[in-house]
């Protein structure tokens, strides 16, 4: 029987700045049209909170009932390490995804966006074939693509859609930043699993990539967010403070670049989320100031 902190750990709490960074910038870029609505960006909050916890504990289910998780380093799983059942590592998964969905409608009924809804449907889905299924696409290589996707484009622009009704090059480039930087966290955490993903048959991107052109994706990543962020300077002058998260993220980076292994990369997942919620901070701040 798992224990409390071990279905928190099972929650992966560090992907979390994932889920939030987008939040706070969809609302800074609405804010930079003058329309924001803090009520609507802390239902998108719980949508994007409740989807990100709900995926983790997918990936924790499907991972351990396929047997690709038992030899694993990293954070702890809950199906893998036999420490909860399948079935009650699906219904958490289910739980919070459904708590998304409940939030996901409030929200596009209070802002009048029902469109959204088939959006909604496409995230569900996204987050259950990951992992789940006959032919997990996270499995194939698509893992980062999704995720750019769905944490990046989706989460920030609906985000700013649903509280201004419109779509700015602000808006844009933040969710482009943003879903690098979320990208980048699958990516390490992919690099680190690069030789128990080979050994039992699941695809990654890094595994295709190999461990050199995995690292220089990191790198690529993590500067294209930051750059992101330098050019929505161009309409909000202060953005231009953004670019102080390389200063959060540089160790994750260093580590990166080292060619650390296994263990040793846990740390950079921490790094690279941080500087995700500091980039996103300090750009919402840059556009506040105006």
């Amino acid at each position: 029987m798992a224990t409390t902190a071990q279905w928190i750990e099972g929650a992966r709490p560090r992907t979390l700045p994932t889920a939030i960074a987008p939040v706070v910038v969809g609302t800074a870029a609405a804010a930079g049209l003058g329309r924001a609505d803090l009520g609507l960006a802390t239902l998108a909050m719980i949508v994007a909170l409740a989807f990100q916890i709900g995926v983790n504990y997918a990936n924790d289910y499907s991972d351990g009932v396929r047997g690709t998780d038992e030899e694993r380093v990293g954070p702890v799983r809950l199906v893998g390490q036999r420490l909860a059942s399948p079935g009650s590592v699906k219904a958490a998964a289910f739980t919070f995804l459904g708590i998304g969905c409940l939030a996901g409608l409030a929200l596009v009924a209070l802002s009048g966006t029902w469109w959204l809804l088939l959006v909604g449907v496409a995230a569900v889905l996204a987050a259950w074939f990951y992992t789940g299924g006959s032919n997990p696409y996270g499995y194939r290589g698509w893992g980062e693509v999704f995720v750019f996707v769905f944490f990046g484009l989706v989460a920030t622009l609906g985000t700013q859609y649903t509280q201004a009704h419109a779509i700015s090059w602000v808006g844009l480039l933040g969710a482009v930043g943003g879903g690098a930087w979320s990208s980048a966290i699958l990516v390490t955490n992919n690099l680190r699993d690069i030789p128990t993903d080979s050994q039992t048959g699941k695809t990654t991107l890094a595994v295709r990539l190999g461990d050199a052109g995995t690292r220089r994706l990191y790198v690529g990543l993590v500067g294209t967010a930051l750059l992101c962020g330098v050019a929505i300077g161009i309409w909000h002058p202060w953005a231009f403070i953004a670019a102080l998260a390389a200063i959060v993220v540089r160790p994750g980076v260093r580590t990166v670049r080292s060619g650390a292994t296994g263990r040793d990369l846990i740390p950079t997942i921490s790094a690279t989320s941080l500087g995700q919620l500091a980039w996103s901070a300090l750009l919402a701040l840059g556009i506040a100031l105006r």
